[in-house]
């Protein structure tokens, strides 16, 4: 089976605004293990190409990390780019159905909060950086 990809020169400015905020790049199935399986809260993002995932995930999870309570650890995939770990990553997610961009929050290995594309498409950035931080409060202790 062929899988097709997103250049990376393509991706690159996507990826590199969440690198900016400290997210780790997770381009394997078992890089992605090993974040999920990390101690404390891990945050893993499904990153992507749509409009979506530019004017309002991003910005609302760069707003979220601003002040405050915050994952012990940051992650990303790419969708379209690093599939096996994307997929990885979504298997984690389960029984959440797969979705980008979309944001799972772990804590000890457990997914605990979960934030799907149709509920990123409904709201602003300013909204879903409200939400993220409602979830840091109830889940992660490190402040930034």
């Amino acid at each position: 089976m062929i899988v097709q990809r997103y250049p990376e020169p393509f991706i690159a400015p996507m990826r590199a605004e969440l690198s900016r905020l400290g997210f780790e790049d997770l381009k394997t199935p078992d890089a992605v293990d090993a974040a999920v399986k990390q101690p404390g809260t891990t945050m893993i993002v499904v990153n992507s190409v749509c409009g979506c995932a530019a004017g309002k995930a991003r910005p609302g999870i760069a707003l979220a990390l601003g002040k405050g309570k915050r994952p012990d650890h940051l992650a990303t995939v790419f969708a379209g780019a690093d599939v096996e770990a994307t997929q990885t990553a979504r298997d984690h997610f389960a029984p959440y159905p797969p979705s980008s961009p979309s944001i799972g929050l772990f804590r000890d290995g457990q997914l605990v909060w979960m934030l799907e594309r149709w509920q990123i498409e409904g709201q602003d950035a300013p909204s879903i950086a409200r939400q993220l931080t409602q979830a840091f409060e109830q889940y992660c202790v490190t402040v930034s």
